[in-house]
């Protein structure tokens, strides 16, 4: 793939022609790079996980978690794929060799410094778009979690029990996690 032009539009051709290591998202067509996460964004992601598979198996559950790298194709076109950092899949459907076929019912994203305008923001609005159940955004530096269960929104913070709307049994708290 040649060098990112800011006109240009993309697809997932593009993604998948990128160099080995580099990744990237498409977002109506527009390419974002993404940048290699730190230390604590890659231990809040393993224990939600690994809290959230052991959640699963424990309730002999259908559905499926995947840590990025995952593949997202939320919609049925060829300019919309993400990576989001955390995704529950629980119709085996949208399954396939590479990722998912449609929206995720629950997606977690990691704020980061480079991406957490894209997290907040243009993500939000795409997940919604797709519909999307439920979306997470993690603030390791505010320590805060804003929950969207469309079309409800609330803010915890790490020491809360966190409710999972797709699953009302279930909570995390993520002070008890790292």
């Amino acid at each position: 793939m040649s060098a990112i032009t800011e006109n240009a539009v993309y697809t997932v051709d593009d993604i998948e022609a990128l160099p080995a290591g580099e990744r990237a998202e498409l977002i109506d067509g527009h390419l974002y790079a993404m940048a290699p996460p730190n230390r604590m964004h890659q231990k809040i992601i393993s224990r939600l996980v690994q809290a959230i598979g052991n959640y699963i198996d424990a309730h002999d559950g259908k559905c499926e978690v995947y840590p990025a790298p995952f593949a997202v194709r939320l919609f049925s076109d060829d300019k919309n794929y993400v990576e989001p950092d955390i995704s529950v899949i629980c119709n085996p459907g949208l399954l396939d060799s590479k990722g998912c076929n449609g929206a995720p019912d629950w997606i977690i994203e990691v704020l980061s410094p480079a991406t957490w305008l894209h997290d907040v923001y243009r993500k939000l609005d795409l997940y919604r778009a797709a519909g999307v159940r439920e979306y997470w955004i993690i603030s390791p530096k505010e320590e805060t979690v804003t929950v969207h269960s469309f079309p409800d929104s609330a803010v915890y913070t790490f020491e809360n029990d966190i409710p999972v709307s797709i699953w009302p049994e279930f909570s995390v708290r993520l002070s008890d996690l790292l």
